[in-house]
C-alpha cells in the first residue's frame, strides 16, 4: 500500500475513533446570558447555544455534557480540560485568538447600550461622563467599555454575569449596560423588567474589541475536535437544522456566511 494511501486511511480511522469512541462531548457554558443559554424554571438548560450545541451532538452521534463556568474563568477552565469546547456566546477577538481556537462562525450579532427610556445616553465616552455603565466580567463589552470610555470619565462596573448587571440597571444603581443586542432584546427588554427600558443610540461592531462574529473556542492545537464541530456545523446548516433552530428565537437573520 502506498505511504499517502496508508496516511489516509489513519486519518480516518482517527476521526472516526473520536467520534464513535469519545462519545461524550463536553462544552463548558455560562447559563445566564439569554436568549443563548439560560436556565428554564426546572433548572434544564435552554437556549439558542444549548440547542445547537445538543444539534452538533446529535449529528456527531455523541452526547452532550454541558459544564457549567463563569464567563470570565470559562476559557482557563477549558485549558484546565475541564470541558472539550466553549459553547457560550463567544465572540472571535485577536486577544480570544491568541489564547484559543475557534470553529467556523456560529452567529454575529453587534452589542448595543441599554437604558432608562428618555434619557438620551449615547453610546459615546462624551455622552456617558460621569455615568455609571454595568458590564459583565471577561465579555467583549467590558474589554470595549474598558478601553474605550474609562480613561475618559465613565465609570465602568464589571458584574459576574449579565442577570446581575439587569437587576442594578432596574434598580438605578448603575445608568446603562453595553451588551449583546439579541440577549439584552430577550434577556431584559422583553421581560417585566425591562418594561422602562431601551436600546440607546446606534448598535456597535468595532471588530478590534467587539469581534467578528461568535464561534466556538477550543484549546489550541485540538484539531480533532475543530474537525469534528465544523463537519457538524456544516451537516445542520445543508440540512436546515441551523436556520429552525434561528427561527425559534430570532426574528432576524444571525448567520453571515464568511466568503
Amino acid at each position: 500500500m502506498k505511504k499517502s494511501a496508508l496516511f489516509t486511511l489513519l486519518a480516518l480511522a482517527s476521526f472516526s475513533s473520536l467520534a464513535n469512541a469519545d462519545s461524550v462531548l463536553r462544552f463548558g457554558v455560562d447559563p445566564t446570558f439569554a436568549p443563548f443559554e439560560t436556565k428554564a424554571p426546572n433548572g434544564s438548560l435552554v437556549g439558542f447555544d444549548v440547542d445547537l450545541g445538543n444539534a452538533i451532538c446529535q449529528q456527531l452521534k455523541v452526547k452532550c455534557q454541558w459544564v457549567e463556568t463563569g464567563f470570565d474563568s470559562i476559557i482557563p477552565a477549558l485549558n484546565a480540560k475541564k470541558f472539550d469546547a466553549v459553547l457560550s456566546a463567544m465572540s472571535v477577538t485577536p486577544k480570544r485568538q491568541a489564547q484559543v481556537d475557534f470553529s467556523d462562525m456560529l452567529y454575529h450579532i453587534p452589542s448595543v447600550l441599554v437604558a432608562r427610556k428618555g434619557s438620551g445616553l449615547m453610546p459615546t465616552p462624551e455622552s456617558l461622563k460621569g455615568k455609571s455603565i454595568g458590564v459583565a466580567q471577561g465579555t467583549i463589552q467590558e474589554a470595549y467599555a474598558q478601553a474605550l470610555w474609562q480613561s475618559k470619565g465613565v465609570n465602568v462596573v464589571s458584574y459576574q454575569n449579565q442577570d446581575l448587571v439587569n437587576q442594578d440597571l432596574e434598580s438605578g444603581r448603575v445608568d446603562a449596560t453595553l451588551t449583546n443586542a439579541a440577549a439584552a432584546q430577550s434577556g431584559f427588554l422583553d421581560t417585566a423588567a425591562g418594561k422602562d427600558f431601551a436600546f440607546s443610540g446606534e448598535m456597535l461592531n468595532d471588530p478590534r474589541y467587539l469581534g467578528a462574529g461568535t464561534a466556538i473556542g477550543l484549546r489550541k492545537g485540538d484539531k480533532e475536535h475543530q474537525e469534528m464541530i465544523n463537519k457538524a456545523l456544516a451537516a445542520i446548516h445543508k440540512d436546515g437544522t441551523f436556520d429552525k433552530i434561528s427561527k425559534k428565537y430570532f426574528s432576524f437573520e444571525v448567520y453571515n456566511k464568511q466568503p
